[in-house]
C-alpha cells in the first residue's frame, strides 16, 4: 500500500530522509473545523454545567452526555455510513479527542466508546455482530467497555489468566477470570473481553446481563474521577460461539492493533489538555499581583509560559504530522471492505503513534506541573481548575501502554523493520560509522536543518552500536533503548515543529521551534554520553563521544530574550497562541 511512496512518508522513514513538508492543523478542511467547533460548543453547553457533579461521583451524567455525542454524530466518525457513522478521515477523530481533553473523566468515557470499545467490532466483527450492535453503539444507545487488563497482567497482556472453555455441546464458551481497571464498567452494555482458549488469546463480545458477570465497586482514583472504573468478574459466563470476535487465538491482533489508534488519540488529547492548562496559567499570571505588579511581568514566570507553549507547539505539530501520514496512506482504500488494509495502514505508523503518546503525555505532565507552580498555593486548592488538570494528567503516562513500554517499542519496532529489510537502517548506520570518525569542518548555511541531521546521525549511531554490540539480546538493554527512544522522539517533534514554523512564517513559532530544537540537542548529547560506555570501549568510545558532541553542537542563543518574546504572545492570547490557517 505504501511501497511506492517516498521513504520519508513511510513509518520511521523520516530518520533516513527529510520530508519536504508535513500536514499541520492549518491544513484542516471545513468539515474538520466545523466538527472541532461542534465539540467546543458541546463542552461548554453540555459538559460544563454537570462537570462539578461528575467530579464528585455523579457518574450517571456520562450516559446522557455520551448519547448527546451520538446525536451530534461524534460517536461514529470512524464508522461506515450503513451503521449511522460518518466515515471521516482519522484526523477528525483526533481533533475531537483534542477538543474533549478538558472534560477530564468524560473524555475517557468517550475515548473508550469510540476507540477500544467500538473499533474492534468495526475491524473484526462479522456482519451479524455489526448488524446487532454497531448502530446502537454509534447512537449511544449502547455503551462499550474493553476488558484486557488483569490484576497480574497489565503491560504483559499475553500473560492473561482469564480462561474460556468450549461447552460440551459446542454452543458456548464459558469464561472465568477477573479484569481490572475497566473504564465504563459501571454503565457499559457491551464488553470486549479477552480470554485464553486452547488456540490462544481470543476476544469475546459479552453483554452486561449475561449470568455470571459481576462488577466491583467504583475505584477510588487520583484523577479522572468523572469516569467509571471497576473490576469485572467472570464466573462461568456463557458466551455464544457467534460472539467470538475475530479468529480464535488471534486476540492479540485486536489487542495490539487497536492500541495504535488509542495512542495517537491519547497524544492529541494530552496536547489539548496542555493548551487548556496553559490558558489557565496565563490568565492567572496576568491577574495575580505580587510585589506591586502582575506576576506575568516576572522573568521566571515568563520562562515557564514560554517553555509550556514551545512544547505544546512541538507536540501538536508531531500529532497532526502523523495524522496526515495515516490519512494519506488510507486515502485510496475502500474502507468499508478493506478492514485489514486499513489496519495495515495504521500499523505502518505504530512507531509514530508511540512517539506522540509519550510526547503528548509528558508535555501535558510538564505543563500542568508548571501550571500549579504558577498558581502557587492556589494551585493546590480544588477551588482552582489547575488542581484537577494536574490530577487528571497523571494517568496518561500509564494508559495505552506505559511510557516505559512505548519507549522500548519505538527503537524496537525500527530495528525489527530493519532486520526484515523494510527500512535500510543498518545500511545507513554502516555508512555513517566512517563519517563519524572523521572531524567535520562544515559550516552549513541552514544550521537548524544541519542540527536535525546531526540528531538523526546520533540516533542511527546509537541504534547501530547497540545492535552490533548486543545482537538479538538488544531487547534486554532497556536503558540503552530508552535513550535511543528519547532522541528519536525529540527528532520527530523538533522536525515537525521546524517544518511547520517555516510554513507559518511567524517569528513566534520560529522561536518556539528553535527553543525546542536547542534543548533537544542538549538532551541528546547528555543522554548519548551516559550510555556510550555500555556500547563501546577504549579508543572507540572516546571517538564516539567526540562524534556525539560534534553532532549535537549548536550556536548559543539568548534563551532569556527568546523566551520573553514567546511569553508576550502567550500572555496576549491568554493561552496557547494557536496559529491561524
Amino acid at each position: 500500500m505504501v511501497a511506492d511512496r517516498k521513504l520519508y512518508s513511510k513509518g520511521g522513514g523520516w530518520l533516513l530522509e527529510a520530508p519536504e513538508k508535513v500536514f499541520t492543523p492549518e491544513d484542516f478542511d471545513d468539515t474538520t473545523r466545523m466538527i472541532q467547533e461542534t465539540v467546543r460548543q458541546f463542552v461548554e453547553k453540555e459538559y460544563r454545567p454537570v462537570a462539578e457533579a461528575m467530579e464528585h461521583g455523579a457518574l450517571e451524567h456520562n450516559i446522557p452526555l455520551l448519547r448527546k455525542c451520538g446525536d451530534l454524530g461524534l460517536l461514529g466518525v470512524e464508522v461506515g455510513e450503513e451503521y449511522g457513522g460518518l466515515d471521516l478521515p482519522k484526523t477528525v477523530s483526533t481533533v475531537i479527542a483534542e477538543a474533549l481533553a478538558g472534560t477530564g473523566g468524560f473524555s475517557v468515557t468517550y475515548g473508550v466508546q469510540t476507540s477500544i470499545g467500538l473499533l474492534p467490532l468495526v475491524y473484526w466483527g462479522t456482519k451479524e455482530q455489526k448488524d446487532k450492535y454497531l448502530a446502537k453503539l454509534v447512537s449511544g444507545e449502547l455503551i462499550a467497555a474493553y476488558c484486557l487488563t488483569e490484576p497480574q497482567s497489565g503491560s504483559d497482556a499475553m500473560g492473561a489468566k482469564t480462561r474460556a472453555e468450549l461447552s460440551e455441546d459446542g454452543k458456548h464458551y464459558i469464561l472465568n477470570g477477573t479484569k481490572m481497571w475497566i473504564s465504563n464498567a459501571g454503565f457499559a452494555h457491551l464488553f470486549t473481553v479477552f480470554a485464553k482458549t486452547k488456540e490462544g488469546l481470543t476476544a469475546f463480545l459479552v453483554e452486561r446481563d449475561t449470568p455470571g458477570l459481576r462488577f466491583g465497586n467504583e475505584e477510588k482514583k487520583m484523577g479522572i474521577k468523572a469516569s467509571s472504573t471497576r473490576q469485572v468478574f467472570l464466573e462461568d459466563v456463557k458466551v455464544p460461539v457467534e460472539n467470538v470476535l475475530g479468529e480464535l487465538g488471534k486476540g492479540h491482533k485486536i489487542a495490539f492493533n487497536v492500541l495504535n489508534v488509542g495512542r495517537y488519540k491519547l497524544g492529541a488529547g494530552a496536547i489539548g489538555g496542555a493548551k487548556g492548562a496553559l490558558g489557565l496559567s496565563a490568565k492567572y499570571a496576568k491577574e495575580r499581583v505580587a510585589f506591586g505588579q502582575p506576576i506575568a511581568n516576572f522573568g521566571l514566570i515568563q520562562q515557564k509560559l514560554a517553555e509550556m507553549a514551545s512544547r505544546i507547539f512541538a507536540g501538536e505539530s508531531a500529532v497532526y504530522r502523523t495524522m496526515g501520514l495515516i490519512d494519506e496512506a488510507l486515502s485510496g482504500l475502500d474502507k468499508a471492505n478493506a478492514a485489514e488494509a486499513v489496519l495495515r495502514g495504521i500499523e505502518e505508523y505504530a512507531v509514530e503513534a508511540s512517539i506522540i503518546k509519550v510526547l503528548g503525555s509528558e508535555v501535558l505532565d510538564y505543563v500542568v506541573d508548571e501550571g500549579v507552580q504558577i498558581h502557587g498555593g492556589y494551585g493546590y486548592s480544588a477551588e482552582y481548575e489547575i488542581e484537577r488538570a494536574y490530577r487528571d494528567s497523571r494517568i496518561n503516562r500509564i494508559f495505552e501502554g506505559t511510557n516505559e513500554i512505548n519507549r522500548l517499542l519505538i527503537p524496537g519496532m525500527l530495528l525489527r523493520r530493519a532486520m526484515k529489510g523494510e527500512l535500510p537502517l543498518f545500511e545507513a548506520a554502516t555508512k555513517l560509522q566512517k563519517e563519524l570518525l572523521e572531524p567535520s569542518f562544515e559550516d552549513p548555511e541552514d544550521k537548524e536543518v544541519a542540527a536535525l541531521q546531526g540528531l538523526k546521525k546520533l540516533a542511527l549511531a546509537v541504534l547501530g552500536l547497540a545492535a552490533l554490540r548486543f545482537g538479538p539480546k538488544v531487547e534486554e538493554e532497556q536503558e540503552v533503548l530508552a535513550v535511543a527512544a528519547d532522541i528519536l522522539i525529540d527528532i520527530y517533534a523538533a522536525e515537525s515543529a521546524l517544518l511547520r514554523a517555516r510554513r507559518l512564517a511567524d517569528p513566534v513559532y520560529t522561536e518556539m521551534a528553535q527553543l525546542y530544537l536547542h534543548q533537544a540537542l542538549d538532551r541528546a548529547q547528555a543522554a548519548s554520553l551516559s550510555i556510550l560506555p555500555r556500547l563501546a570501549e577504549g579508543d572507540e568510545m572516546r571517538l564516539m563521544a567526540s562524534a556525539a558532541r560534534r553532532l549535537t553542537k549548536h550556536e548559543l542563543l539568548d534563551l532569556v530574550a527568546l523566551r520573553r518574546r514567546i511569553a508576550v504572545r502567550v500572555l496576549e492570547a491568554e493561552g496557547y497562541p494557536q496559529p491561524k490557517a
